[in-house]
């Protein structure tokens, strides 16, 4: 058959009808990777933060090239064959770090496949972060964050439960010495006034007299043993009113008593109870230097609430030296223990003696650490897990 037109003369041989059995051969010519071609080379290694490609291919068919057709797969990330029909080009976006093969087959205009097609491996760098070893050490910073977490709790734990022992082992130590100091010396008293009545029993006016004296010192020694006892059991954790609790410090103190008033100036507001009982303490210890060592006439108690709280107990009797205030007495912790427990309390403690005008201790703490808003302090809270073991 021929045909002519204006320009050539085209023939067709209807005899020749063999079918094209030859599968047409597959390049990969390029890949573009964030505006930046690559070469088909098999195991390219993209840099991290490589989002996007363009894979371009092409078959050679010169009998007829429209009629080939094209299907591609991304191993790694297709599941299934991508009919892309004459397209020779295939487009990826957002893809995560990994390792990948891309494959691509053809056929020819008579359908006849190149099931063999051409590959091209290649892989995208995680970033940093995405990295295998930074997991790792993500999860073994968590596990270790975790244990010393666990590690500094209990060791919270363990030292409050030691400084709650250390705090009332101190307090019964003190009790114990208080006892050796005042009931014992008494009770050793009376006994020297009982062996000395049993020698002269005989001797009816001086057997009355060793026991007139014996009784006193009995009583005495009660006394003793009930001040003890009411620094034990009465704090003034169990009122607000600090007055009162002193007051009856006053009225309770047995040793060589003193004419004592005392008085209270200012709006009297809620104090903290950890302060409350420290100063409670303090005032109880002063109270009783005063009665036991002083010698004077007139003991005064003030009170002071204003921007601060202000505790005053001042003697008229006879001071001590600056070495006994500073270095206290050898055996007696009475001293020691006022400082220590002001201290924790953050309050300042003076203590003035003259050998002619008496002792003045005075306590002074803080307003925004003694007035009670319903919160422990910062500072406490601080202090306390810097020093948890602390104790007085």
């Amino acid at each position: 058959m021929w045909f002519a037109n204006g320009t050539a003369l085209q023939v067709f041989d209807t005899s020749d009808t063999s079918r094209n059995s030859i599968p047409p051969p597959l390049y990969i010519q390029d890949v573009v990777a964030e505006h930046k071609t690559y070469g088909g080379n098999a195991n390219i290694w993209f840099p991290a933060g490589t989002r996007d490609l363009q894979i371009d291919y092409t078959a050679l068919s010169f009998k007829s090239p429209q009629k080939v057709a094209f299907r591609y797969r991304l191993e790694g990330r297709d599941n299934t064959w991508q009919d892309a029909g004459s397209r020779r080009q295939a487009f990826y976006t957002d893809l995560p770090p990994g390792h990948y093969r891309f494959r691509v087959i053809a056929s020819n205009n008579d359908g006849v496949w190149n099931e063999q097609g051409a590959m091209l491996a290649f892989s995208i760098a995680p970033a940093w972060y995405r990295t295998k070893i930074f997991q790792l050490a993500c999860i073994l910073f968590a596990v270790l964050l975790v244990w010393t977490i666990h590690r500094v709790r209990v060791r919270q734990v363990a030292q409050a439960i030691g400084a709650r022992f250390d705090e009332r082992l101190a307090e019964r130590t003190r009790i114990a010495r208080d006892l050796h100091d005042t009931l014992l010396q008494t009770i050793q008293g009376s006994k020297l006034v009982a062996d000395d009545a049993l020698e002269s029993s005989s001797d009816p006016a001086r057997m009355r007299k060793a026991l007139e004296q014996l009784s006193a010192w009995l009583q005495q020694a009660g006394q003793e043993v009930r001040a003890a006892l009411n620094s034990l059991r009465v704090s003034a954790t169990t009122t607000n009113d600090l007055a009162a609790a002193l007051k009856r410090v006053l009225e309770t103190t047995p040793i060589h008593s003193l004419a004592s008033t005392i008085s209270v100036s200012g709006d009297v507001r809620d104090i903290h109870p950890i302060v409350r009982d420290e100063v409670y303490r303090v005032g109880y210890e002063a109270i009783r230097n005063a009665h036991a060592h002083s010698g004077g006439t007139h003991l005064t108690v003030q009170l002071r609430y204003t921007d601060d709280l202000l505790l005053r107990i001042a003697d008229d009797g006879m001071g001590a030296d600056a070495s006994t205030f500073s270095d206290g007495k050898e055996g007696h912790y009475g001293l020691k223990g006022m400082r220590e427990r002001a201290g924790r309390i953050g309050a300042k403690l003076n203590i003035v003696s003259d050998a002619t005008r008496g002792t003045e201790v005075c306590l002074i703490v803080p307003g925004k650490i003694a007035f009670h808003n319903g919160k422990t302090p910062r500072s406490w809270t601080i202090r306390g897990l810097l020093r948890p073991g602390r104790s007085d």
